[in-house]
This record gives structure tokens, C-alpha cells and sequence, in this order.
């Protein structure tokens, strides 16, 4: 034996011992490192982009739960139970190390939501993290010593995750997938199996490494890694293509003004945040009466959510003042709170897209269709609201309403352009399944509520996903970052950072052709996850007999 060759066999003796030390862990040691495994693995989340966490964290899962057997002489959900708290403990330290942030809205209103700050970083994570429990007690019920545990871990994750985005109006924030794309090179997968499929591939890819220690399981081992290079040689293939073009005689003008949350809603501080928004949107040259001609064409013009610091339509003055702002073929989209106040009823809010061309007229709106939990709403208004007196975030009376069905802003000279405000653009699925093709995404949100926080970046990245899946161009507009203009492969043509102001000028990106998972939605997932799931289900009926 050479001295390289007994190096490496000690070194695989070593990784034997500690992958058998982890799997006989037992009680709160047990739980803390499933706690830790699943907090590093944020990690691999925006802004840090280290997905290698992944191929750590996802074996020490796998070894925890090879460790987690209930007794033979209970019933057969007890015997899952085990594996249900580790699961559930892992999804914890995900949830809670990629949520904590939520924390930080509560204080925008001084100490009027305080109280809440333990229920948005502890007790939201605890909830979400059921979803893990149960995908990993599922996986261990057709358990086995070999190659198809993480067969069966990799497809019941992927169930449970799909679920996630679902039930209970859906909250797919951090799905698993979005640890396998951290740039435009990881994203272009997405256009073929979509972001369920993507978390597929990932969870099995990263627990790949314990199959090593598998009898058997090195083919498996094999097949992970092809999928692997596929998955980089693909995005390689895509970005490779060359830039997708512009839409001749189009250009974007997309405003960041940086208002404070805490100033938003203040009305003596409302004229001075509508005037920042005014002159950001004029153009450059607009004072300059030697200064060049505008340029040929049309010019749209994007505000983030809820930009007008009052209701628009109450305010004649503002509208003028805004057609003032606007030059000769220009089109502003402003995200505005829209009032419907009908006679004999009571008012509804909406929180809408205004398009408004250079006249100041309002020609098109858009209301928000998926609303955010607690924020603009509470859900069981019955008993939370009436009997436990929560309310939601903003500050309006009983909350915004739903609108009725996502709609398309149609602009002469343009496709329809789809209007996705804030978090509704992390919902791919919702927008995959309509039959209209938008040219663009124009995405306007509103992060201030998060600061400085992982938050914005985790939002811009779960929209990218969005539209790279579509195949379409991003048009982002955020009140204090991150805003961003990308091509239909996810590439940033130009941005602002968070907390800055200003403006981007960039031109139009033309849509790419529909992608298969615009045209069939999760059609590749469910094939991907029966395949996994069927061939996970034979791999652990032929290790049982083997043993």
C-alpha cells in the first residue's frame, strides 16, 4: 500500500466514524444539529450565493434521519414520529436563519407591533417547518440503508415544498430550489422543469455525497453528478446564445426615489415625496432647453408600489402636476392604492398599478390579486381579528381588498406587460398558467418595511427565478432597492443598489419564445418526481432484500 493510498483509505475510515457518530446522536443533540444543519444552510440564500452548504447540510439530514427510528412495536405513525421532529427542527433553522428578517417590519410603527416580532421570527419559522417534518417522516416510511433514502428524501421534499406554495394561500418564499441558482448560469434549468423541478434535483444532488457511504451507492452517486454538470452545462448552452434583444422604439425610465417606511404615510412629509418622484422622473435633459430632442418612440416610465403618498384620484392637482412631469410618448406605471368607494357600501382599497400617459390620464389598472398574510390582510378576520383584535400592517381601515383576476396592462406599440405587485412575483406557477403571453414582467414592490436585511435580495432573486422560468424580461421598480432591469435569461442590464436613489435608463429586452414551463407549467416536475419516487421505492425494496 502507498503512502497516498493509505491517506486517502484513512480519511474515508474517518468520515465512516463521524457519518456513524452523527446517526447515533440521540436527544437534544440530535435536535441541535438538525437545528444548525438547517441554518447553515441559508447560507446558500441571498446575498451570500454559497450553495456548497448544501452538500453538508442535506447528508447530516440524511444520517439524522437514518438515525431516527421509532420502536418496531408501535403504531406506524409513532415509528415515523422521529423523523417527523427531525425534519421539523431542520426546517427550523432554515425557516428561522432565512426569515428573521420579517422581524424588522414590526418595528417600522414604533412599538405599536412589537409583540409580534416573536411570532414573525420564531413563530411563522415553526410553522413552515411542518412542511419539512412531514416530508422527512414521508421519506423514511419507505426508509432504507441505501441509495433509495435519498431517492425518496429528494422527491418527498420536493411534494412537500410544492405543497408549501399552495395550501393556505402559499408561501413558497425560500423554496429549496432557489439554493441551486444563485446566478444566471444556475438559472436557465429553470425554463425546462420550473422551480419545483429545480428543488428536486437539488435536494437530491446535495444529499449525493452520503451516497458514497452507501452499499450501492455510487451509480447513484454517478448519476447526481451528471445531473449536475448538466444543470451548469445547460445554463453554459443558454447564456452562450448571445443577448435576446431589445423592442425597437421602446425605453425604460425606472424610478427608486428611497422613501423611509416611516416617513411613507406621514401626510406632512407627503408633497416633499411626491415632488422627489417628479423630478426623478423627468427626463435628464428636460431642463436643458438646448439640450437634445426626446427620443423617437415610447418611453415608460416605472414607479414601485404604492408610490403616491395619498390617493391619487382625490388629488386633481397631483394629476396635473404628473402630466407636467410626463414629455410627449411617455407612459408612467406607478404602483398607487386605488379606491373603490361605490354608493351604500363601504370602501375598498385596493393595491393597484396605474398606467398613466402623458395627458394624466388614468387608461389601465391593475389590482393585486395574491395579498400578503398580515400585512395588507388578516386571514380568519372572524376570530383573529374580531375576537383577538389583530390587524394587519397597513395602514388602512380593514385592509386591502383582492382583485378579482390578474390582469395585463395593454400599451399601444406593446404586448400586454404583466404587473406583479411585490410578493405576487414569487408565485411562477400562478403566472404559468394563463394563456396570455406578456412582452415583460414589471414588477413593483416596496422593501423599506426590511431595511438592510437579506430580504430585498431574496425578493429580487425569487423574481428573476419568475422570469427566467417564463422566459421573460424583468422591469423591477422598488421603493428603496432593489431595483433592476434584467434580460430573459436573468442577466442584469442595468440596477440601483438598496437604499439608493435614482434612475435607471435602459432599453426594452425582448421576450424570449414560450419555454416549456410557460407553455405546460409543472408538466416536467410531476414526470421528474414520479421517476424519482418510483425508482426511490424499488432502490429501498432491494436494499431491504439484500439485508
Amino acid at each position: 500500500m502507498t503512502a497516498s493510498s493509505g491517506t486517502a483509505t484513512g480519511r474515508a475510515s474517518m468520515i465512516e466514524r463521524l457519518a456513524a457518530r452523527i446517526v447515533l446522536l440521540g436527544g437534544w443533540r440530535r435536535a441541535l444539529l438538525a437545528v444548525v444543519a438547517g441554518a447553515l444552510l441559508t447560507f446558500g440564500l441571498p446575498p451570500f450565493n454559497f450553495p456548497a452548504v448544501g452538500f453538508l447540510s442535506f447528508p447530516v439530514l440524511v444520517l439524522l434521519v437514518d438515525g431516527a427510528a421509532g420502536a418496531p412495536d408501535r403504531g406506524f405513525l409513532r415509528r415515523l414520529a422521529p423523523a417527523f421532529r427531525i425534519g421539523w427542527c431542520f426546517g427550523l433553522g432554515y425557516f428561522v436563519g432565512g426569515l428573521w428578517w420579517l422581524g424588522a417590519a414590526m418595528t417600522v410603527e414604533g412599538d405599536a407591533f412589537l409583540w409580534a416580532i416573536p411570532f414573525a421570527v420564531l413563530g411563522l419559522p415553526a410553522v413552515l417547518a411542518v412542511y419539512f417534518g412531514l416530508a422527512a417522516a414521508l421519506a423514511r416510511a419507505v426508509w432504507s440503508d441505501g441509495a433509495g433514502r435519498v431517492l425518496a428524501l429528494a422527491a418527498s421534499f420536493a411534494l412537500f415544498e410544492y405543497g408549501r406554495a399552495r395550501l393556505f394561500t402559499g408561501f413558497p418564499w425560500n423554496e429549496l430550489g432557489v439554493l441551486a441558482a444563485p446566478s444566471p448560469l444556475f438559472m436557465q434549468s429553470l425554463e425546462l422543469i420550473g422551480l419545483h423541478g429545480l428543488t428536486l434535483l437539488a435536494v437530491f444532488v446535495f444529499a449525493a455525497p452520503v451516497l458514497l457511504l452507501a452499499v450501492g451507492g455510487r451509480p447513484f452517486a454517478v448519476v447526481a453528478l451528471v445531473l449536475l454538470v448538466a444543470h451548469v452545462g445547460y445554463g453554459a448552452y443558454r447564456l452562450g446564445t448571445g443577448p435576446a434583444g431589445t423592442v425597437p422604439g421602446v425605453s425604460l425610465r425606472v424610478v427608486q426615489p428611497n422613501i423611509d417606511q416611516g416617513e411613507k404615510w406621514d401626510a406632512a412629509e407627503a408633497e416633499r415625496i411626491f415632488d422627489r418622484l417628479l423630478q426623478l422622473t423627468k427626463r435628464p435633459d428636460a431642463g436643458n432647453d438646448a439640450g437634445p430632442p426626446p427620443p423617437a418612440g415610447r418611453t415608460l416610465v416605472i414607479w414601485p408600489e404604492s408610490a403616491f403618498p395619498f390617493i391619487l384620484t382625490e388629488r386633481p392637482d397631483a394629476v396635473a402636476r404628473l402630466a407636467d412631469a410626463l414629455g410627449t410618448g411617455e407612459t408612467l406605471l406607478a404602483g398607487a392604492v386605488r379606491l373603490d368607494a361605490s354608493p351604500g357600501a363601504e370602501p375598498r382599497y385596493y393595491n393597484s398599478v396605474y398606467a398613466i400617459d402623458e395627458n394624466g390620464e388614468i387608461v389601465a389598472a391593475a389590482d393585486k390579486v395574491h395579498l400578503v398574510p398580515f400585512g395588507e390582510y388578516v386571514p380568519f378576520e372572524g376570530f383573529l381579528k374580531n375576537v383577538l383584535g389583530l390587524r394587519q400592517l397597513a395602514e388602512l381601515p380593514g385592509g386591502f381588498s383582492a382583485g378579482a383576476a390578474r390582469q395585463s396592462i395593454a400599451l399601444p406599440g406593446l404586448g400586454p406587460l404583466l404587473p406583479l405587485i411585490c410578493y405576487e412575483a414569487i408565485f411562477g406557477d400562478e403566472i404559468a398558467a394563463r394563456g396570455e403571453r406578456p412582452a415583460a414582467i414589471v414588477n413593483v414592490t416596496n422593501d423599506a418595511w426590511y431595511g438592510r436585511t437579506p430580504g430585498p435580495y431574496q425578493h429580487l432573486r425569487q423574481a428573476e427565478l419568475t422570469a427566467v422560468s417564463l422566459g421573460l424580461p424583468l422591469i423591477r421598480a422598488a421603493n428603496t432597492g432593489i431595483s433592476v432591469v434584467t434580460d430573459p435569461y436573468g442577466r442584469p442590464l442595468d440596477g440601483l443598489a438598496l437604499g439608493s436613489a435614482g434612475t435607471i435608463e435602459a432599453a426594452l429586452p425582448a421576450a424570449l419564445p414560450v419555454t416549456p414551463f410557460a407553455k405546460w407549467g409543472n408538466f416536467m416536475f410531476w414526470i421528474g418526481l414520479a421517476g424519482t419516487a418510483t425508482i426511490g421505492i424499488f432502490a429501498a425494496v432491494r436494499d431491504a432484500r439484500v439485508d
